[in-house]
């Protein structure tokens, strides 16, 4: 990819020559709602379109102990559906112990979160593949760490949005002020997965969020527990060119 990247006054400044990927940033309507299953079944589906699809989850709190360091189950989620395979401390440069909000996790680690350290990590991700599938934290307005809100790494790693809304009574609202929050942040919301979060979900409410939503439905994931995500991702629908 061969980007620079630096940050002044809270601001980040980019290269964006020699791109060699692009970037899909995954939001979602809260925590909670299968913004992992949904990346990596997003990653099996592009590369079934014959696309090199890598995944990235920039700040993971709730990690374990595991072989070469602090390692997070949606990290390792990403990384195992990816092709390429990154290594690990790309896929999830801040790995926090703590099981809480980001900030907070990297509070009691005692870590700053160094924005500079994840668009390089990106960086390097991309020069390898055509897709970073890049997973956030929460919600689109729960910041990554102190400082670093959403908006300011999508913007910076040139990403475009998509947003994983959890179906359940009252995701119309998420779904919606969501929306409204990515667009008033200057990024596109290039699509959006529906999650199903309750097994009697009514198709009626599913065509009430379809109809609100200014950006196409990519696919619905079933209320399955325990499904794989490659199986997952024969639920979703993607644009030829992606």
């Amino acid at each position: 990819m061969g980007a620079e990247v630096g940050i002044v006054a809270g601001v980040f400044l980019r290269d964006n020559g020699g791109m060699a990927a692009s970037t899909l940033f995954v939001t979602g309507t809260d925590t909670g709602v299968g913004k992992t299953l949904a990346s990596a079944a997003l990653l099996h589906a592009l590369r079934a379109q014959g696309r090199r699809a890598s995944g990235m989850k920039p700040v993971a709190a709730g990690c374990e102990p595991g072989d070469g360091g602090w390692r997070n189950a949606d990290a390792l989620a990403l990384q195992a559906a990816s092709d390429p395979r990154p290594p690990y401390a790309d896929v999830n440069p801040y790995a926090l112990p703590e099981p809480t909000a980001p900030q907070l996790a990297a509070r009691a680690a005692g870590i700053r979160v160094s924005p500079g350290v994840l668009t390089a990590a990106h960086a390097r991700i991309a020069a390898d593949c055509d897709v970073v599938v890049v997973e956030g934290a929460g919600g689109w307005m729960a910041p990554l760490a102190d400082g670093l809100e959403h908006a300011l790494l999508a913007r910076a790693l040139d990403a475009e949005v998509l947003l994983v809304v959890g179906l359940r009574l009252g995701c119309l609202n998420h779904a919606r002020l969501s929306a409204r929050a990515i667009e008033a942040d200057g990024l596109r919301l290039a699509g959006w997965i529906g999650s199903t979060l309750e097994p009697d979900f009514s198709a009626d409410y599913l065509e009430l969020v379809e109809d609100a939503l200014p950006a196409p439905c990519l696919g619905v994931l079933p209320h399955r527990p325990g499904i794989d995500a490659r199986t997952a991702s024969q639920a979703l629908r993607l644009p030829a060119d992606w």
